[in-house]
Order: structure tokens, then C-alpha cells, then sequence
């Protein structure tokens, strides 16, 4: 293990070796090399891609204690063969990870907060702290101690330990293997076991951003990002806020408030919104109410069951003497909602064991009022007659 390339220099780009096997399992085909440079996923690290002898390598896994190359294309490689690495890809990897232990380590030295995970995504990065609240100061203190680390550009240093000579270390966390132990370590910072690839100093870290945090159970998670990537997210949010306020008409300082004076005077509309529609439900249920039908039966096209309910119990509100039976035909459904009104003895449980079978439906409610829907099997006039003949 200690031999492999991506230990040995993790910063080679390229490199030459012999074809050990090939062949092909359920990840593909794939070659074995005596030697490699490519980073097998491992230890919260994503793979390494790039290119044996220009084809293109698309996974690296350890499969049985050998580094399989995972290649596009399936054709012959034989003897000796020149690899290439995605470098982007390898070098955005070190970053984030080595921003993780600069950030992780932070936590620890400043509030004995310990992470319990980490997850190198695509395009944001994560770790899980053991506690249930973290404050905004917090979060700062740790991002400034983190971004001292990164800008004194300390070395970072790796070493092949023993089990027995782990003592001579103040490790972060206790290892997890008991031989090959490999240390990654910031001096007078950072002694962590990690089987990961590094680059040679903190400063090509360039910086660590916290993006944001979310409760996870009873953890908190901490997205952020580093190096190249916190250029682009800060790119995506500044895109992001320019066509806000664009859209706002107001300068980028003030499309907070803005928004959120926007936002007020929309649940405002909304609620008024809502007000006039119940108004006008209230205005149509006084009309069917008062026809001098003692069964009030209608079908609709395109109500939503909310509507049917509230229409439904304006009606027998209206007039305590009717029984409204109300179908909706929908786009891709049938609804029906079946009310009494204070005094009609009949329970409407009865019009809904009538309805629910012939649309192979669900529905639910009590003796005064009903409620379901199913497949559009029958005409909406059909599930009406069926609702009525059932009183």
C-alpha cells in the first residue's frame, strides 16, 4: 500500500506502468496496474478519472485488495501503459478533503465539537458535528481559525505508523485500522488517520467558505465549500442576487427587505384572495340552498375537494333542512363530498359505502359529512344518481 503512487506523490499528474490483469464485472471492464496513481473511492473521497493510454477511465474502485481502472471503452490493453490523471478533478478532491480536516480540527480546538461524518458531494461538502445548536458566531469563529490555517500555508505531512507509536500523537480521533496506519498531519494543528490524498501545504487549500447548516436528527450539518469551488458558488449566489434585484428593481443591498416586503404584501393578496373566494362560495350555497330541493345534487368540472367541502357546508349551514351531494369531475379523477344539514336524521356514511366502489375509491368522514374520490370509471352524472338513490 505504502508504495502506491498516490501516496508516494500525491500531486503526480502522470505516470507509467505495466498491465497486471483486465476484465470485466458489474461495473464494467476494468484494468489492473502494477502501480497507480488514480485514487480508488475510499474513506468519503470520490474516485479519481482520467486516461490509460488516452481511453478514458471513468472509475476507480478496490475490489479484493486490487485497484481496478474502469475504462469507457472495452478493448485490449496489454504491457506498458501511460495513465493520466483528470488533475481538476484529483486537485478539487484535495482540496475539499484537506479543507475538511482544517475546518473539522477548527471545531475541535474551539468549542471540543467532533465530527461524525463527512460527505464529499459534487458540489457542496459536509460534515455532521455531535451537538444540537450552533450559533452564527460559531460558525464565523470556526471560518476565520480555519482560513488562518489555510493562509500560514503550514506544511501538511504524512507518515506510516505503527499501532504502538500512535501514543507519540495527539490524534483527533482514535484509528480504525490496526495496520498501514497512515497520518496526515498539520503541525501544531492537526494529527488525523486518513488514508486520503492531500496536497503538500494548507495554502493551496486557498480558502474555506460554511455555505449553510441544517439539523440532521440530533447533529448539525455544516455545508461548505473550498479552493476553486467557493469562487463558483459565490459566482452562482451573486448571478442569483443580481437577477433578484433586477427582477425587484431595487440595488442588491436592498433586495433582502424588498423581498421580504413582497412577501408580506403576497400573503396579504393571498389572504384576501382566499376571503373573496369563500365570499363567493358563501354567495353561490345561499342560491342552492333556498331552490326547495330537499337534496341538493350537483356536478362540477375542475373543483378542488376544499372547495366542494366549504361549498357543502355553506349550503347546509344556509338551510339546516337539506342534504347536499356534490361531485367533482377533475382532470384525472372523480371527487364527490356528501353533507346533512342540522336536521336531516340520515347518516352520510351511507352515500359513501354507495359511491367509493363503482370508482375504486377512498374517502373518509363521519355521519354528517362525507368525503372521497377514485378512478374516472363512471360518468360524474352516474356517481351522482349513485350518491342520491342511497339517501
Amino acid at each position: 500500500m505504502k508504495e502506491l503512487f498516490y501516496y508516494q506523490d500525491s500531486m503526480m499528474k502522470e505516470f507509467t506502468a505495466d498491465v497486471v490483469t483486465t476484465g470485466t464485472d458489474e461495473n464494467g471492464a476494468y484494468v489492473v496496474l502494477s502501480n497507480t496513481a488514480f485514487y480508488p473511492t475510499g474513506g468519503g473521497q470520490p474516485n479519481d478519472t482520467g486516461w490509460l493510454n488516452g481511453i478514458e477511465v471513468v472509475n476507480v474502485e478496490k475490489v479484493d485488495e486490487e485497484i481496478r481502472h474502469y475504462i469507457k471503452e472495452d478493448v485490449a490493453i496489454n504491457g506498458a501503459v501511460e495513465g493520466k490523471l483528470n488533475w481538476v478533478r484529483r486537485f478539487d478532491h484535495m482540496q475539499q478533503h484537506t479543507g475538511q480536516h482544517i475546518l473539522t480540527a477548527a471545531f475541535v480546538e474551539l468549542f471540543d465539537y467532533q465530527t461524525v461524518s463527512f460527505h464529499l458531494g459534487s458540489e457542496l461538502v459536509a460534515i455532521d458535528l455531535n451537538i444540537a445548536e450552533v450559533t452564527a458566531e460559531q460558525l464565523a469563529e470556526a471560518e476565520k481559525r480555519a482560513n488562518d490555517i489555510v493562509l500560514e500555508n503550514r506544511p501538511i505531512e504524512t507518515m506510516w505508523v505503527t499501532k504502538d507509536e500512535l501514543a507519540k500523537y495527539n490524534l483527533r480521533k482514535d484509528v480504525t485500522v490496526d495496520e498501514d496506519i497512515r497520518l496526515v498531519i498539520i503541525p501544531d494543528y492537526d494529527y488525523n488517520g486518513c488514508g486520503g490524498t492531500h496536497p503538500t501545504s494548507t495554502g493551496q487549500v486557498q480558502m474555506i467558505k460554511i455555505m449553510e447548516i441544517e439539523k440532521m436528527k440530533s447533529n448539525i450539518r455544516v455545508h461548505f465549500v473550498c479552493g476553486d469551488r467557493v469562487r463558483e458558488q459565490l459566482a452562482m449566489r451573486k448571478n442569483v442576487l443580481t437577477d433578484v434585484a433586477r427582477q425587484l428593481s431595487v440595488p442588491e443591498k436592498d433586495a433582502s427587505a424588498a423581498l421580504a416586503k413582497l412577501m408580506t404584501t403576497a400573503k396579504q393578496t393571498e389572504k384576501a384572495l382566499a376571503e373573496a373566494r369563500d365570499a363567493l362560495l358563501a354567495y353561490e350555497a345561499k342560491e342552492y340552498a333556498h331552490t326547495g330541493e330537499a337534496v341538493v345534487g350537483r356536478v362540477f368540472e375542475n373543483r378542488t375537494i376544499q372547495e366542494l367541502q366549504k361549498l357543502a357546508r355553506f349550503i347546509t349551514t344556509e338551510n339546516a333542512d337539506v342534504t347536499a351531494l356534490l361531485v367533482a369531475n377533475n382532470e384525472d379523477k372523480l371527487q364527490f363530498v356528501a353533507a346533512r344539514g342540522a336536521h336531516v336524521e340520515l347518516s352520510m356514511k351511507s352515500v359513501s359505502a354507495a359511491a367509493l366502489p363503482i370508482i375504486n375509491g377512498k374517502g373518509g368522514g363521519n355521519d354528517a359529512l362525507v368525503q372521497g374520490g377514485g378512478e374516472k370509471i363512471v360518468a360524474p352524472a352516474a356517481l351522482l344518481e349513485a350518491m342520491q338513490n342511497a339517501l
